[in-house]
């Protein structure tokens, strides 16, 4: 059953926005991972469709996108809007969704530098208190694949900035120049050029730089070098300095080509150290190491699939798909018995040398999670047989003298009678079934309270809810237990509403809570027994003044054939706190132990306000 929000009393609402792009495949699975955290939340998947010029969209992506949604059990929205940051916060809005996913931007760093913030930035701030997940993915601004060092230093865009400045500056340069040029400015005009070169340098690199020095120095041979509009040079002096000019270019620009190529090494160098302080930090994480291994390794490779699969064909975790040509890549992962424990399938591209040592680290922390899991599954195995081992000693320990005692009062008073027959007095013989009909009884309730825990424990324990008044439920159980005025202290609210419950499980629940605070409570002092409404729960409040439970033990009190502070068997099996909590939570309420203020424990017996239960 999905979680209830506070907020509107209704399921948890995981609202995803999808582009139209390939990576929206990425977008929905993590939102899937998300309202399955939040406890089956539901799952809305939106599309805005912009009526102006904006970011292509692949309709068969985003068919398949929709299809997927609706596999996953989500539904599939798309609206028309030219504001698209607003659309989406005004339809998680609408649909009061409390989570949003939106993918990190597609735009390199110069376009989100040149222009406004995107739409994950706009929607983060609009976004009120619907708390936004922004997700990486294989198409985002290189921020979650690894920087690659195949090719030059700068990256294509760059190198094609480079070639446009010098062919767009160039000629303007030229004309500004040749228009206020005399016999003495041929320096500045050399100097101007250089400073041009030295620009496009630093724009594209070498290539442009180069580019920009050839076709500037021709430039000045044939506009401002005597004689004019020709490139032959007059005087040596000039050609020495056109070739100081064209190496000075070279220079600088490999210079910015070096600083390029260190700053990408650099940028590599850190995402290799994110990559590797992510994958040590997931190995803590767990139960969700291996699934979130699985996750980090397809995004920093950039691969369309990553599927990890245990020796035995079992698929552990998976994500992103395999390519349709089915073509992949295993790697295997960890050892056991001198054979691998699991295999690796990349799906994707073929990884280079460097991509590779990460990849070998990723699969080392992969094989230590998943032998650290099977020896927590083991761990757990052998606790469990440890509790059960426990609880198996303990019962046959109460069972040898709880059960064996009435039993044997029973059968000395039935063999007492056949023994005597007819000369036995009506008072020894009504003494003696008063004992064999006591000693039944008891036998009875032990037998009963065996069962109850056995339903309780497997989960088929039959409630049958009902509006009930707590004080008559309280004043009931009063009775049973023959508790007077002299022994408790009522301080019950008269305007309670009613509660929701099975009025035979309250009554064992009061009963058994009752008698453990009275058994406890020091002599000379009352049980102090409290009603209040908290919320959409009526609290019922036991307290005593004994010596209470210290915090770290209070768990151990509600499990089974437990007597905390009994030194002997005469308490019964300890069966009466686990059959009280074990009811009150299938009445859809809490038992829960607090301090009582002065010393000693209070039983807290909250239940649901009649109406206000599921």
């Amino acid at each position: 059953m999905g979680e209830i929000d506070d907020r509107t009393g209704a399921r948890e609402r995981v609202v995803v926005a999808l582009s139209g792009g390939p990576e929206g495949e990425t977008l929905i699975r993590r939102a899937a991972r998300i309202a399955e955290r939040a406890g089956d939340a539901e799952l809305h998947a939106l599309h805005v469709a912009t009526e102006g010029v904006g970011r292509p969209v692949e309709p068969t992506e985003l068919a398949a996108q929709r299809a997927l949604v609706e596999s996953l059990g989500g539904t599939y929205h798309q609206v028309i809007g030219d504001d698209i940051a607003r659309a989406v916060v005004e339809f998680a809005r609408a649909q009061r969704a409390g989570q949003l996913v939106v993918g990190v931007s597609r735009r390199g760093r110069i376009a989100t530098a040149l222009s406004r913030p995107g739409i994950g930035s706009t929607v983060v701030r609009d976004a009120g208190d619907v708390d936004v997940h922004v997700v990486a993915h294989a198409r985002a601004g290189g921020r979650s694949a690894l920087p690659r060092l195949t090719g030059g230093a700068l990256s294509r865009e760059r190198v094609v900035l480079g070639f446009a400045v010098a062919l767009v500056f160039g000629p303007l340069l030229t004309w500004l120049l040749y228009s206020a040029r005399t016999p003495e400015s041929i320096t500045s005009d050399v100097l101007a050029f250089q400073l041009l070169v030295v620009i496009v340098a630093l724009v594209g690199g070498i290539w442009p730089a180069l580019f920009a020095a050839v076709l500037s120095g021709l430039t000045l041979d044939f506009l401002f070098v005597a004689p004019l509009f020709t490139v032959a040079v007059s005087d040596p002096l000039h050609l020495w300095a056109l070739f100081l000019y064209v190496l000075i270019a070279l220079l600088v620009s490999y210079i910015v080509d070096q600083a390029a190529r260190r700053a990408r090494i650099a940028q590599r160098a850190t995402a290799e150290a994110e990559l590797l302080a992510t994958v040590a930090g997931n190995v803590l994480r767990g139960e969700s190491a291996v699934p979130a291994l699985v996750d980090r390794t397809r995004e920093a490779f950039g691969l369309a699939g990553v599927r990890l699969v245990d020796d035995d064909g079992t698929l552990l975790a998976t994500d992103g798909e395999p390519v349709r040509d089915g073509r992949f890549e295993s790697v295997p992962v960890g050892r056991r018995n001198g054979e691998p424990r699991a295999v690796l399938e990349l799906h994707g591209r073929a990884l280079d040398a460097s991509e590779r040592r990460l990849l070998d680290v990723v699969v080392a922390q992969l094989g230590a999670a998943l032998e650290r899991a099977e020896l927590t599954q083991a761990a757990r195995a052998a606790e469990s047989l440890a509790v059960a081992d426990q609880v198996r000693s303990a019962l046959l320990s109460a069972v040898s003298h709880d059960v064996r005692r009435p039993l044997a009062a029973a059968i000395a008073a039935v063999g007492g009678l056949r023994a005597a027959g007819p000369a036995l007095s009506d008072a020894d013989r009504s003494e003696l079934l008063t004992t064999a009909d006591e000693s039944l009884a008891t036998l009875s309730t032990l037998v009963t309270d065996l069962l109850d825990v056995g339903r309780v424990q497997a989960g088929v324990l039959a409630v049958s809810l009902r509006p009930v008044d707590a004080a008559e439920a309280i004043l009931s159980a009063l009775e049973e237990l023959d508790l007077g005025p002299d022994a408790v202290d009522l301080a019950l609210d008269a305007e309670l509403p009613a509660i929701a419950v099975d009025p035979v499980l309250l009554q064992r629940v009061l009963v058994n809570v009752l008698a453990n605070a009275q058994r406890h409570a020091p002599d000379g002092t009352r049980v102090e027994i409290g009603t209040r409404v908290s919320g959409t729960m009526v609290e019922v409040r036991i307290a005593d003044h004994g010596a209470g439970v210290a915090p770290e033990r209070r768990n151990e009190m509600f499990a089974p054939f437990q007597r905390l502070g009994d030194t002997d068997n005469t308490a019964g099996l300890g069966l009466g706190l686990a059959l009280s909590k074990g009811f009150t939570d299938g009445m859809g309420g809490t038992l829960t132990p607090e301090d009582t203020p002065g010393g000693g424990l209070t039983m807290v017996v909250a239940l649901p306000i009649a109406g206000s239960a599921p």
